[in-house]
């Protein structure tokens, strides 16, 4: 994703001194694993828990789930970054849509974690910037639980191991300052599929998976135990709502 992989909510231009990042303590983090769900669902179950969540009825919640083949293109994709045809794309089963998110063009399909945090950004991190920082930050510490050394690159937002791409980023902030969108993960994705595409705009780079990086194969269910406790440990929750994985507390 490009630097600008994010789209702003209205009020945003009101914090020009937010209060620096803290750990939220007094917070659960509810995890839930919808398992493998199309991509128009998943907007649509968003955009519930979005309002759910800025009315205060739901505590911060971080979906994790996996998508069916599909081609995303975010506030600045560019359609000439999506190189197959519509009749091609249909060929291959991958299907296309816009994006509320920022950024470019990406690819979401079978062995990929996408994480999707529904969270108040309230009243200590209406910071962007620090925002995205803190979920490359989450990629890095997931990655290091396999012995990987994940890197940021300060001309793209995401992740990279040995200068291939690894997890993208791409987010929405709407109005209440509460999160949406999210990132993706490589764990074991058919990095074939990329083909289709300039992956987040990005001409000549690379791409990678942790199972291409391991020589074996990590599934995102192997991965997501890994993940929920760097998003635990990197935002500061007091405790974990993980029905769904090996994470409660």
């Amino acid at each position: 994703m490009p630097k600008t992989a994010v789209t702003l909510p209205r009020e945003a231009t009101r914090a020009k001194n937010p209060v620096p990042a803290a750990g939220w303590s007094g917070r659960t983090l509810a995890v839930r694993h919808p398992g493998r769900i199309g991509y128009e669902p998943a907007l649509e179950l968003q955009a519930t828990l979005v309002e759910r969540r800025r009315r205060g009825a739901i505590p911060d919640t971080l979906l994790l789930l996996e998508h069916p083949h599909v081609i995303t293109l975010g506030s600045s994709g560019r359609a000439g970054h999506v190189l197959l045809a519509a009749d091609e794309l249909a060929r291959r089963g991958i299907a296309l849509h816009h994006a509320g998110r920022g950024g470019d063009v990406t690819y979401h399909g079978p062995g990929q974690l996408v994480g999707y945090p529904i969270l108040d950004l309230k009243p200590n991190r209406r910071d962007l910037h620090l925002y995205l920082r803190a979920l490359e930050a989450v990629l890095i510490r997931t990655l290091a639980a396999f012995g990987l050394a994940g890197e940021r690159d300060p001309s793209a937002t995401g992740v990279w191991v040995g200068g291939a791409k690894v997890a993208a980023i791409g987010i929405r902030v709407s109005s209440g300052w509460i999160t949406s969108h999210g990132f993706a993960l490589n764990a074991d994705t058919d990095l074939s599929y990329f083909d289709a595409i300039v992956p987040c705009g990005l001409p000549g780079r690379p791409v990678t998976s942790i199972s291409r990086l391991l020589g074996r194969r990590v599934t995102p269910e192997a991965a997501a135990p890994a993940l929920v406790s760097a998003m635990a440990a990197e935002f500061g929750y007091g405790s974990v709502d993980d029905p769904g994985g090996a994470n409660s507390k």
